[in-house]
């Protein structure tokens, strides 16, 4: 293989890399080496068996949390209606919907009580997918320059994503853990120890080491997967064996084999040549781009997809929804252009996606990369592990570099070729209409504020996270003087099946600090003492959500049970207080790792903002999304930056 064994285990481990992975970009490789990112000790879904499941949480303490999550939005006279309302239906109604819901949990011991419901909330809503569901994540570029060409980045993507992917086929990836003590927990004895422990037990295991194993039940939705549009509730179909992806350029559908007939992984030169194959395929724009029809109401891009394949393309379509991703290569270019890089992540124009694959994988002409995933199927867990992995890999190990030669594929790649009448032509024109009116109805802004960072708030004693949330409630109280629900999502995938919780930041210590703060009420050091207490009890709801212990996810489900059973939904589900709490005109999110440029999604409510945020080590980040007719994201972004001003004059007084 290599002329002298002598110098080959001389060299570094970064140059043995560079060599073999030369080598491999001119052979098909069966090698273990190449074809799995990790090789874990501890099978992938080792603890899922063991895992606890998630708490249903007891009525009274609901009422409470909820009652005081209404309390900093409603008037005194609303309150005591809410109140009255509330201890009614905690009294009398909820205890038959109580019991009926723990019998059918405790009838579904695989799953959670919320994991049906959560699917199905997805699955029945009509709105359009991007904006409203699909988030983005951009990964940072590659430090070494050469790296982010973009035919050189996609490749190197597209092999540490089909790494990844066998190596979770082969339940060899490493199970996700979150080490409360890394030091003591992330070591060789930890991973023997436990993957000695049989299944059933080995959870308990993990938690003698203070280690905490997640919820693995998502990452079988990241691959060979897509979101069936049909009438009145969309369907996830998935294909566990899929050898095949889909690549997009210009409009156009081409699809290539990453597997061989053996299932082993194509060799660097083989998938860098069918990807060099596609990209200098001068074929000009598609002139009807059947992706744009994903960008429409569910039940309308349903009866268009009907049509479609009644017309001949159901096996192409099928091409597509089978694939592991889809691949998505355009030809702009953003120079570094955030406002042009979250609008170009988070909706484009359409004329180059498919919203509805798990994920699609989108790589610039300037070879900047990042992630849209469709949400039904999963949460922030299972695609930020798959995001890191990916970015860690290609960034410090890649398969192909700059003078790394493409090899002739033999034609391997195959050019999708849709048939299409008079009728789904005129589909395409009217999504293409429609969508563009929507999108460019969006506001999209961005901040990042080096006044503070993660570090510097640890040091002041106050979680960063809180900062955030502080300012998000002091910005918008800047700009329309009230107070609004407010969702925060929380992962709860420490327990089976569990999906996400609310946490409602809006607090009466959040209020009291806002309104002191801008009628010049207290004193800094008054105002320090609040947000230390607003700090400490807003890291208490976040470990409350984490821990199941919400209440948003409870009440919603005691109604539905209500509705399975054909019973009256309870005066308390159809109330102005509800309704307006869970009216989320702040919508928050966020996805915190070193290898995320940036991470975004749409508001949720017409009249609201979507906000995703980062306590990045050297900074505060943050990307705010609304629409022009109701709000003004860069006026939002404006009080948000005063909002940092004052809260860092505060903390270092």
């Amino acid at each position: 293989m290599i002329s002298s064994s002598k110098v080959f285990l001389s060299t570094n481990i970064a140059q043995r890399h560079i060599i073999l992975s030369k080598y491999y970009s001119k052979h098909s490789v069966a090698d273990v080496d190449y074809q799995y990112m990790q090789r874990s000790k501890v099978p992938t879904m080792h603890f899922q068996k063991s895992l606890p499941r998630l708490p249903i949480p007891e009525l009274t303490k609901s009422g409470e949390r909820y009652l005081n999550a209404l309390k900093p939005l409603l008037t005194n006279q609303q309150f005591v209606e809410a109140e009255r309302r509330t201890l009614d239906f905690v009294s009398k109604d909820a205890k038959n919907l109580q019991e009926k819901l723990l019998a059918k949990d405790k009838a579904n011991k695989h799953t959670s009580y919320i994991s049906e419901y959560w699917f199905d909330l997805y699955l029945r809503d009509r709105a359009p997918l991007p904006i409203n569901y699909n988030p983005l994540i951009v990964h940072q570029n590659d430090t070494k320059i050469a790296y982010n060409d973009q035919l050189i980045r996609a490749t190197n993507m597209l092999i540490s994503a089909v790494r990844f992917m066998l190596s979770l086929r082969h339940q060899i990836l490493e199970p996700e853990v979150y080490h409360l003590n890394p030091r003591k927990s992330n070591t060789d004895l930890f991973r023997t120890v436990t993957g000695l422990l049989p299944a059933s037990i080995s959870w308990y295991g993990a938690y003698l080491f203070k280690a905490f194993p997640l919820d693995m039940s998502q990452f079988d939705g990241l691959f060979g997967a897509t979101r069936i549009p049909q009438l009145d509730k969309d369907r996830i179909f998935r294909d566990p064996k899929s050898k095949h992806v889909v690549v997009q350029k210009n409009g156009h559908f081409y699809t290539f084999n990453v597997l061989d007939a053996n299932g082993n992984l194509l060799s660097p030169g083989e998938i860098l040549g069918n990807l060099d194959q596609i990209l200098n395929d001068n074929t000009p724009q598609a002139e009807h781009p059947l992706g744009i029809l994903t960008c429409q109401n569910r039940d309308l891009w349903a009866k268009q997809r009907t049509h479609l394949e009644s017309i001949g393309n159901k096996d192409t379509l099928h091409q597509i929804d089978s694939a592991v991703f889809n691949l998505v290569l355009d030809s702009e270019t953003l120079l570094d252009d955030k406002h042009k890089l979250l609008k170009h992540y988070l909706h484009g124009n359409g004329l180059n996606r498919w919203f509805d694959k798990s994920f699609s994988l989108i790589v610039t002409k300037d070879g900047v990369s990042g992630i849209n995933f469709e949400h039904s199927w999963g949460d922030g867990v299972a695609v930020l592990r798959f995001f890191q992995d990916i970015y860690n890999e290609t960034t410090t190990n890649p398969f192909v570099h700059p003078d790394t030669k493409p090899l002739d594929t033999n034609r391997s790649v195959r050019k999708l070729e849709f048939k299409l009448d008079d009728e789904s032509k005129q589909y395409v024109e009217s999504a293409k209409k429609q969508y563009k009116e929507w999108y460019e109805s969006l506001s999209i802004d961005y901040i990042l504020y080096e006044g503070l960072n993660k570090e510097a708030c640890k040091k002041f004693k106050v979680s960063p996270d809180f900062i955030m949330q502080l300012s998000f409630q002091a910005a918008y109280h800047i700009l329309h003087g009230k107070y609004v629900g407010t969702y925060e999502s929380c992962s709860t995938s420490a327990f089976k099946h569990g999906r996400t919780e609310t946490m409602r930041p809006c607090t009466e210590k959040t209020k009291l600090f806002c309104d002191s703060l801008h009628l010049n009420k207290m004193s800094k050091n008054e105002l320090r003492a609040i947000m230390q207490e607003c700090s400490l009890a807003h890291s208490q709801l976040v470990k409350e959500a984490a821990m199941g212990q919400g209440f948003d996810r409870h009440m919603f489900a005691l109604k539905k049970i209500a509705e399975d059973n054909d019973l009256p939904v309870p005066e308390v589900f159809n109330s102005y207080e509800y309704n307006f709490l869970n009216k989320s005109i702040l919508s928050t999110s966020t996805l915190s790792a070193p290898s995320v440029m940036a991470g975004g999604f749409g508001p949720v409510v017409k009249e609201g903002f979507g906000i995703g945020y980062s306590a990045f080590p050297d900074k505060l980040g943050a990307a705010v999304t609304s629409y022009k007719p109701h709000n003004d994201s860069s006026q939002f972004i404006e009080a948000l930056h005063k909002s940092f001003l004052d809260i860092t004059k505060i903390l270092s007084n």
